[in-house]
């Protein structure tokens, strides 16, 4: 074989603590550091994801007349990933590309994978058409059947659908897809509002909130360089303030120059109509019009509006982290000129596997194959079409394999075998850096810049080095 056919393995191992950049950004250049809370400031294990699994089945049981038959079912800690679109319509839970194309052997009824032809026969093809994709925030909305789930806390909501709609299946119940999409989602959200998770996670906060230390050290950081910081969170005070102890300690409140809470993202990006509400530290609302925010203060709902207006804080010299690239990141950077910052937790996991020999090895002899097949097909005769059809054959195996190596049902929360998912393609759009967690910053000094790896585009020859930002 010609040697320009075989790829060089690559040693390149990326650092999972690196901060990955889709757009040119300085740090130098920014002012002002705001945060979301769940997730970003408070990093949750996963114990958090059975708690809000468990509550919600029983929910479901009590109050919308569920089958008791459901609590044979726990919380599956690695079923399903993150940025999976559901079909509202059709009850089913899969995984989309940036073309729209729905990756085969990803579409789930249940805990089951639904055959390809069958897919095939209900969507007359693999193409999601954009009218029925989820809207912009991923909400399946004013016609759209897709759902998208983008947040971390999304990964129990799907793991209870895929279980009930399991136990249906088993015991031959007709349901109505439509009414078990509203029942989990309301009962996920009945979690949340009644406070159930919040209590639990203040009785124990030690089981719940994981990498503390690393938390407050960057908080520390960018405090002690003069930068100013806010938190703008839809969770309520109370749950906010003992974590926040729990993380920094009682004296918090000094490092935020201003704190939001139940600020109802993405709305508060949106609506200008609410203003911003003073709350006492225990949780008094106050009538009094604001016309400053100040540090120290506690400040309920308001609107992205109000508070640029009142800060006077603009566009480029803000850096804004968050966890859902939709609810927090995609209005601050397209109407607002915000920088901004994804923390995706699960690049840890899969930097660590694209690390390993056998992932290395794989993806060099896929890339191999595929160099071959392309070279190759020109070759019409039998012989040649029988080796070049075991190589197919062989390429789709190992690409089953790839996919498998990060989660046996969905694959990689980046990648359909070689293009982007629907995920990632948002991501590279409202998020100028990424990372899988705010501890990452503590590897840059305040005056990096942050490049982004020219990759080449298809017709450009790809004749730079490869280089890798490792924060030596």
């Amino acid at each position: 074989l010609p040697s320009y056919l075989i790829p060089v393995i690559s040693k390149n191992f990326v650092n999972p603590d690196t901060i990955f950049a889709n757009n040119q950004m300085s740090l130098q250049d920014i002012e002002i550091y705001g945060f979301d809370y769940d997730y970003t400031l408070a990093f949750y294990s996963s114990h958090l994801h059975t708690l809000i699994f468990n509550i919600a089945r029983d929910i479901l049981i009590h109050e919308h007349r569920y089958p008791e038959g459901l609590r044979e079912y726990d919380y599956i800690p690695n079923f399903v990933i993150r940025g999976l679109h559901y079909d509202v319509q059709k009850a089913l839970l899969m995984k989309i590309d940036a073309f729209h194309y729905i990756q085969l052997g990803t579409v789930y009824r249940g805990l089951n994978p639904v055959p390809e032809k069958e897919v095939i026969a209900m969507y007359e093809g693999s193409h999601v058409p954009l009218e029925i994709m989820s809207d912009f925030y991923g909400k399946s909305s004013h016609g759209h059947t897709m759902k998208q789930f983008m947040d971390i806390f999304s990964l129990p909501e799907m793991t209870l659908l895929s279980c009930v709609s399991d136990y249906f299946m088993k015991h031959n119940i007709d349901y109505e897809p439509v009414h078990l999409y509203k029942d989990v989602k309301e009962a996920i959200g009945d979690v949340h509002v009644r406070g159930i998770m919040y209590r639990a996670v203040e009785a124990d906060i030690e089981k719940y909130i994981c990498y503390a230390e690393q938390t407050h050290a960057v908080l520390r950081k960018l405090s002690e360089n003069g930068k100013k910081m806010f938190l703008i969170t839809n969770s309520p005070f109370d749950f906010v303030d003992r974590g926040m102890n729990y993380i920094v300690g009682k004296d918090w409140r000094d490092l935020f120059d201003v704190v939001i809470v139940q600020a109802d993202k993405p709305g508060f990006f949106n609506d200008r109509r609410k203003p911003f509400r003073r709350v006492t530290d225990k949780g008094v609302l106050l009538w009094d019009r604001i016309h400053h925010l100040e540090k120290g203060q506690i400040y309920k709902q308001g609107n992205l509006y109000e508070f640029l207006r009142l800060t006077g804080w603009r566009g480029s010299k803000v850096l804004y982290f968050g966890d859902h690239i939709y609810s927090d990141l995609a209005d601050l950077t397209l109407k607002h000129g915000w920088r901004t910052g994804a923390i995706i937790p699960e690049l840890r996991k899969e930097i660590k596997i694209m690390n390993t020999e056998e992932y290395v090895h794989t993806m060099t002899w896929l890339q191999a194959l595929t160099g071959l097949l392309e070279h190759m097909q020109v070759h019409r005769d039998s012989a040649s079409q029988m080796v070049i059809q075991q190589w197919i054959n062989e390429r789709e195996e190992m690409r089953l394999r790839t996919k498998d190596i990060f989660n046996a049902q969905f694959g990689s929360l980046f990648r359909t075998y070689h293009n982007p998912t629907y995920f990632t393609r948002r991501l590279s759009r409202f998020a100028d850096i990424y990372m899988a967690s705010l501890s990452c910053l503590l590897n840059y000094d305040l005056q990096h810049t942050f490049y982004p790896r020219r990759t080449p585009l298809q017709h450009e020859s790809p004749i730079w080095p490869e280089q890798t930002s490792i924060p030596l």
